[in-house]
């Protein structure tokens, strides 16, 4: 597997310097755009799928987002891994390339957007373990492995994806704090920053954890560039970002979702959406530097919090 790492090209300034700086307005969802577009993301791929089958319509996504207003894309990897795509027969060396085109297809679509002052960068989407199951178990997270064993699942997608020199790795969805630690061992030598967001409801992580505990595990990791969470309803933000920035002292990133309910059983949404622009006041005041959206946020709402936070 190729280890070099090739300097992010995105944008000139590294994304650290950018977050101390000020605001910076992450992408919505990818999965609601590409269905929007017509495609199926029933198998258990979803739309790591099309990074084989229709890379032009995940670029077009990440395209459509930066000229909404986002300054940060994630890509299209969240579902992307050795043994996800070796069971619909695709190997590890073809596996590896894919996973690296969902970078590229991003900076590509950075590159394409970016005029005049504009800055753009790639965050490469690091999901959970669950994520690879399609069985929803990324919501409950305690799979039954061991921080050994989760660890040497995710050790060599991070490394393909960081080798296609993305901005930052974005370790999202995070269910437990097992899952976690896991994670920021399998990140430790790869030479690109990161961030960690967790799934949460009720207060506390996926699994039932505490914010504190698990916001806690990224004291003193300097590769750690942001922590906090997403794929949660918006009206779990502000609380969790508060929490995040007096127990971490970091940057905060929060993208949640539509505030719509997923039934796993049913694989639809339910209830009404609730992300609105207005409240990113509430957010960035506690610390957030990162804001977008996840499930069911699309370009428009993204084009809203773009408008309200000034980047467009």
């Amino acid at each position: 597997m190729t280890s070099a790492v090739p300097a992010p090209s995105s944008a000139a300034v590294p994304l650290a310097e950018a977050l101390a700086a000020g605001v910076l307005v992450l992408d919505g969802g990818m999965s609601n755009q590409l269905e929007a577009a017509g495609h199926d993301l029933s198998d258990a791929l979803w739309s790591a799928r099309l990074l084989a089958d229709a890379p032009e319509a995940v670029a077009a996504v990440h395209r459509a987002y930066y000229a909404a207003g986002a300054q940060v894309a994630i890509t299209a990897s969240y579902q992307a891994s050795f043994e996800g795509y070796a069971k619909v027969g695709i190997g590890p060396q073809e596996a590896e390339q894919l996973l690296r085109r969902s970078v590229e297809l991003a900076r590509t679509a950075a590159r394409e957007t970016a005029g005049g002052s504009a800055r753009r960068w790639v965050a490469a989407s690091v999901g959970p373990y669950g994520a690879v199951l399609a069985d929803g178990s990324e919501y409950r997270g305690r799979y039954g492995l061991s921080v050994a064993e989760l660890e040497r699942f995710h050790r060599p997608r991070l490394e393909a994806l960081a080798s296609a020199g993305p901005d930052v790795l974005a370790l999202e969805t995070v269910p437990d704090t097992d899952e976690a630690e896991a994670l920021l061992r399998a990140v430790d030598g790869l030479g690109v920053p990161v961030w960690l967001s967790y799934s949460v409801a009720g207060g506390r992580t996926r699994a039932g954890q505490s914010l504190e505990q698990a916001f806690g595990l990224v004291a003193g990791l300097d590769q750690v560039l942001a922590v906090g969470v997403n794929c949660c309803a918006p009206e779990e933000a502000a609380e969790a970002v508060e929490l995040t920035a007096a127990v971490t002292g970091k940057p905060v990133v929060v993208y949640p979702n539509s505030g719509e309910g997923w039934d796993p059983e049913a694989r639809s949404w339910a209830g009404p959406a609730t992300f609105a622009p207005e409240r990113v006041g509430e957010w960035t005041r506690a610390g957030a530097r990162l804001v977008g959206g996840c499930c069911r946020v699309g370009a428009e709402q993204i084009a809203e919090l773009a408008l309200t936070l000034g980047a467009r």
